[in-house]
């Protein structure tokens, strides 16, 4: 019988799909992603144990006071653990891959059950869904979607929902028909009877589906760890592949406490929407007797409000907690480092990952099977990988991607590939050797991941060219296992033959004989190559430089894997930091700095906390500290935040210091209500003024009288900022009532957004009036009139000063002193803020760069080290 080529047939069709509704596939990432960042910022905001409280009262509510301690006690175990993180992740999946399950499923649900024929197209379509093994989904899904959470989460979608369509399917086909029959008879519209009668009756047969639902999702997300969607799959996965049994407890235990509270939880929420579920929980608490207070739950509205109050705790905690700046010339961009879980490729993927923390980028690191990884580096996912062995062992799939990858350089030269037996079987030199003595090994090779390049060369040419085809099978599994089974067999003496490389830590801990490959079969030897994305480079040409240069020679990286094992799966940066320490100097010559050229400070190391709100002169000060800072040394965390909260923080200490108070007039408010808990580092800019300004081509308004008597001119709408600042809170206070101005309409809707109003106003020379201040950088970009102030009500004019803590001078003398010096002009501020703007938002540090380029010895006069 002719071959029915069904997998090409399957293939073609994802290629088509894949090439024709790129723009489909991509809307469906970014919503699932965006969906996915929501949900996970959401529960990875709380601390873990008030989140862990959260989740409690949630139970309480729901199942009683045991279930409330069990709550707390299980997830306070996953914390203790250090499996919080990963949890949080697959809970993210979950609830992301149910919530959109429930929304398709039940809908389909209920038409399947009013129409037997969509019920019966569905039936073979969900079957398919059910029974295809659930790793095959996460194939066309790597395609379709790339790597990350969202393949997980279509893949788990997919896998899970066939539950929720049956089950609401017979739910409501078991509802009594004479039910329905007494409905229609009183006339009753078919959508009321669903919803008034159905839907309620078969609510508990849906809940069983649903929770059938979430329990597929979560094991669904576990299998999704392999395509790098993070989470628990993710330990698991790493558990598995390296054989790590603490690991896998660890993370094992973790799923099974997220899967009894998600399964308990959704069984019990049955008891409180369903008219029969309350009716069986009644009847159960009547037969508890003397226990009943265990079974007692709070009203809803009481658990709502500890839930509450507990979520505000939560956010008001981390609200501090939040930065937006980062040492070193990195700026918090994300790096992606993929890699298989090789030792050489572990220890150098987080060796970098060490290394561009260091330099300030946020790096973020997935184990993955080779093929996964070069598809998904190929798509853009992956932006590195460290551990390409070119050119024989990752042929294949460098001639399949080369056209969308670049090649980064060989870090290490030469390696081989091999098949190794122990020296204690002196008959074995060759490969040759192994012919006709598959007894003695079982019949086997024991291999190593069936996606890796050697295993490939192995099936393919090595055994065809030695004639062992026929008499060897090569046993599939992974690095780790090889290993162990490996050191298990030379423990008891026994034969073994095991696919290596070298370099490889085990020819250092057994004493092994690489077998001779006299007919070259496994090729000559490969160089490792750090490969990066196609536009890379152009994308990071810092980064690309570093990696090209870099070079680790065999005693390195053998020394850099045992440290690496030595601290054991989960701190794999603990072993990179110990060994770093034993070379010193080895980051600044992987990747020198651009400040290593400069002095540091007797403080170096230190990490001031600098907050700063969204105005041009905070932005622009706060940015050239952080500049001036890192060149000395130090370690600086900048925050961005409203003037209500920044001036709470610098009073608690959550906020070290800050360079835009405006004093003694715009902030008065707040340094009379929090003065006892600072201290005034002194002023850098002497003197400011705050008006309303007018574009010039406005002719007749020069002051704040004649802006009252074109009041229809402008709309009666002055364009104000944040409502929190002192500005505006004495132009409603004051200004607006000695000058006629009540009833114009102040609009506060920050200062970007006053800039973007007045910008376009400007272009299309309609009137506009706009709260401002100098120095400002909108006077040299626009032609504007300050409004004069005749009666004087904005004040005397301020002076921007330095404030902090008052416990910063003791805790950073050295910054301290440096800011009791500073001073800048009127001219050196704007060209500073000018820079910035022209870099654009979120390239602030290159602004400053140019800046400080611009004006050389800057650092030095800002922050003299002697």
């Amino acid at each position: 019988m002719p071959r029915i080529p069904i997998g090409s047939w399957a293939e073609h069709a994802v290629n088509w799909l894949r090439d024709h509704l790129d723009w489909l596939f991509t809307l469906i990432t970014k919503v699932l992603n965006g969906l996915y960042d929501v949900i996970h910022t959401v529960l990875s905001g709380p601390q873990p144990l008030l989140l862990a409280g959260i989740l409690a009262v949630l139970a309480w509510w729901l199942r009683g006071l045991p279930a409330a301690l069990l709550t707390f006690l299980g997830f306070a175990l996953i914390e203790s653990v250090e499996q919080w993180g990963p949890t949080i992740e697959s809970l993210s999946l979950v609830l992301v891959a149910c919530l959109i399950t429930v929304v398709v499923a039940v809908p389909l649900g209920i038409w399947a059950a009013r129409s037997r024929v969509v019920g019966g197209a569905l039936r073979p379509v969900l079957d398919l869904m059910q029974t295809m093994p659930a790793m095959v989904y996460l194939i066309p899904g790597i395609l379709f979607f790339g790597l990350g959470v969202v393949p997980g989460i279509v893949a788990t979608i997919v896998f899970s929902m066939p539950p929720a369509v049956r089950m609401t399917e017979l739910g409501i086909r078991q509802v009594d028909e004479e039910l329905v029959e007494a409905a229609e008879a009183f006339g009753t519209h078919p959508r009321r009877t669903l919803f008034r009668v159905q839907l309620p009756l078969a609510l508990p047969t849906i809940m069983a589906g649903i929770n059938q639902v979430i329990m597929l999702a979560l094991s669904m997300v576990v299998i999704a760890g392999m395509v790098g969607g993070g989470g628990l799959g993710s330990s698991v996965y790493n558990a598995i592949s390296s054989v790590d049994v603490a690991l896998g407890a660890e993370a094992g235990l973790a799923v099974v406490i997220l899967a009894m509270y998600l399964d308990r939880m959704t069984g019990a929420l049955n008891q409180r929407v369903s008219p029969l579920g309350r009716r069986a929980l009644a009847k159960a608490q009547a037969a508890l007797g003397g226990m009943k207070f265990l079974q007692w739950r709070p009203a809803t509205s009481v658990a709502m409000v500890g839930v509450v109050v507990l979520a505000l705790l939560a956010g008001g905690m981390s609200y501090f907690g939040q930065s937006d700046g980062k040492s070193g010339g990195g700026n918090g961009r994300p790096i992606s480092l993929g890699y298989v879980n090789w030792d050489e490729g572990k220890a150098t993927t987080y060796l970098w990952k060490e290394i561009l923390e260091e330099r300030g980028y946020k790096p973020k690191v997935q184990a993955l099977e080779a093929g996964p990884l070069f598809a998904g580096q190929a798509r853009g996912d992956i932006d590195v990988q460290t551990n390409a062995w070119l050119p024989t062992t990752h042929a294949s799939y460098w001639k399949k991607y080369k056209d969308k990858l670049e090649d980064l350089g060989a870090w290490y030269d030469k390696t081989s590939l091999e098949i190794a037996v122990p020296s204690y079987m002196k008959d074995i030199k060759s490969l040759d050797d192994l012919k006709g003595k598959g007894g003695q090994f079982g019949g086997k090779i024991t291999g190593i991941e069936p996606g890796a390049g050697e295993m490939k060369i192995l099936k393919d040419k090595v055994l065809k060219d030695y004639g062992l085809g026929g008499e060897y099978k090569v046993q599939e599994s992974s690095t780790a296992s090889m290993l162990s089974e490996l050191d298990r067999s030379m423990h008891a003496k026994k034969p073994i033959a095991v696919t290596l490389w070298s370099p490889h830590w085990a020819y250092d801990k057994y004493k092994l004989t690489k077998l001779k490959d006299p007919k070259g079969s496994f090729g000559s030897g490969d160089s490792l190559h750090l490969l990066g994305r196609k536009g890379f480079a152009k994308d990071e040409p810092q980064v690309a430089k570093w990696m090209k240069n870099f070079h680790l020679d065999e005693k390195q990286l053998t020394s850099l894997e045992n440290d690496i094992k030595s601290a054991g799966d989960g701190h794999e940066q603990d072993g990179v930091r110990t060994w770093l320490k034993k070379h010193p100097g080895l980051v600044d010559k992987v990747a020198p700095s651009a400040d290593a050229s400069y002095a540091k400070g007797k403080d170096a190391g230190k990490a001031p906390n600098i907050g700063y709100p969204a105005w041009d002169e905070g932005i622009a000060t706060t940015y050239l500290w952080k500049n001036v800072l890192e060149k000395r040394g130090y370690r600086p965390n900048i925050r961005n935040l409203d003037v209500g909260p920044m001036w709470t923080g610098l009073s608690t200490g959550q906020v070290d210091v800050e360079t835009d108070g405006w004093l003694p007039v715009a902030q008065k408010q707040y340094w009379d209500k929090y003065k006892k808990d600072l201290v005034d580092v002194g002023p850098w800019y002497d003197k400011t003024s705050l008006e309303i300004a007018v574009p010039s081509y406005v002719k007749g308004v020069k002051t704040l009288d004649d802006l009252r008597k074109h009041k229809d001119e402008f709309g009666g709408k002055i364009i104000g900022i944040e409502p929190g600042t002192g500005e505006m809170k004495r132009l409603k206070d004051t200004v607006a009532p000695a000058y006629g101005l009540k009833d114009f309409d102040v609009t506060s809707a920050g200062t970007s957004a006053m800039l973007t109003e007045l910008d376009r106003a400007y272009h299309k020379k309609e009137p506009i009036a706009v709260v401002l201040w100098s120095p400002h950088w909108a006077y040299s970009k626009y032609k504007l009139t300050k409004l004069a102030d005749p009666k004087g009500t904005w004040g005397a004019n301020n002076q921007i000063k330095t404030l902090g803590n008052k416990s910063f001078p003791k805790k950073f003398p050295e910054f301290a002193g440096w800011l009791k010096n500073w001073k800048m002009d009127a001219e050196e501020l704007g060209s500073l803020e000018q820079d910035i703007q022209d870099a654009g938002k979120g390239n602030e540090n290159k602004g400053v760069e140019k800046w400080i380029g611009d004006h050389p010895g800057i650092v030095d006069k800002m922050a003299p080290v002697k």
